[in-house]
C-alpha cells in the first residue's frame, strides 16, 4: 500500500485530501509546517507527496528544492498545491521539479487520479519497449513512430519530444522541463524552440497530433 505525504497548513483542505485518499486505499500522513514535515522524511520515506506551496514560514518552493536536491528524495513525485491566481507559483513550482499541480478548489476525484497517474509511472522499473497513446506507437528499440499503423519519419528532436509526451501522459510539462529533457540543461537556445517543435511534430502526426495539448503560460501535456 503506497504511503502518501500532505503538506497543508488549512485543516478544512488537508482533511478533505486525507479523507479521500484514504477512502481510495492509500496510507496517509498529514503536516501543518515545513519543520513538521522534514522529521517525517527522517523517519520514513513517502510514495508520494501532496505539496501546498503556501505554507506558514518555509514556503512549498523551498521544499521542492531541498526534496530535488536530496539523494534520497529527489525521486520522490510531487504534486504541488497551489492557488488559482498563483500561475507565477505553478510555474517555478514545475521548472523545479514538481511533477504535477493542481489547484484551489479542486475536486477530489481529480486528485485521487492524479495521484493514481504519478504512483503508476513511478512504479515502472524499466522503460518500456513500445509506448502507445491513442493510435500512436512509438517502438524506442528501433526508434520507429507508427501513426495508425503508418510509418512516421520523424526528426531526432521531434522523436524524444514525443517520447517525453507519451512516458508522461496526462501530465502538465513546462517548456524549461521539456528544454531539460529533451535538448538538455547547456541548450542555449530560446525555451520557445519547443513551440516550433511541437508544432511540426502535430503536422507529422496528422489528427493524432491534437492529443499535444498547449497549456496556457505552461508548457504542453499530452491528452
Amino acid at each position: 500500500m503506497s504511503l502518501i505525504y500532505i503538506v497543508e497548513d488549512d485543516k478544512n483542505i488537508q482533511e478533505i485530501e486525507e479523507y479521500a485518499l484514504k477512502n481510495a486505499g492509500y496510507d496517509v500522513r498529514c503536516f501543518d509546517e515545513a519543520e513538521d514535515f522534514r522529521k517525517g522524511m527522517e523517519e520514513l520515506l513517502p510514495d508520494l507527496l501532496v505539496l501546498d506551496i503556501m505554507l506558514p514560514g518555509e514556503d512549498g518552493l523551498s521544499v521542492l528544492k531541498w526534496l530535488r536536491k536530496n539523494r534520497a528524495s529527489r525521486n520522490i513525485p510531487v504534486i504541488m498545491v497551489t492557488a488559482k491566481a498563483s500561475e507565477i507559483d505553478t510555474v517555478k513550482g514545475l521548472d523545479m521539479g514538481a511533477d504535477d499541480y493542481i489547484t484551489k478548489p479542486f475536486g477530489v476525484m481529480e486528485l485521487i487520479s492524479r495521484v493514481k497517474a504519478l504512483l503508476r509511472r513511478a512504479m515502472r522499473t524499466s522503460e518500456d519497449a513500445v509506448l502507445d497513446f491513442g493510435t500512436i506507437k512509438l517502438d524506442t528499440e528501433r526508434r520507429i513512430c507508427m501513426v495508425n499503423g503508418v510509418n512516421t519519419e520523424l526528426t531526432f528532436k521531434e522523436y524524444e519530444l514525443l517520447k517525453c509526451f507519451m512516458s508522461n501522459a496526462g501530465l502538465v510539462l513546462s517548456r524549461d522541463k521539456l528544454m531539460d529533457t529533451v535538448w538538455d540543461s547547456e541548450f542555449a537556445g530560446e525555451s520557445r524552440t519547443i513551440d516550433m517543435h511541437v508544432k511540426t511534430l502535430r503536422k507529422k502526426l496528422g489528427d493524432a497530433g491534437g492529443h499535444i495539448i498547449t497549456v496556457r503560460n505552461v508548457g504542453y501535456k499530452l491528452e
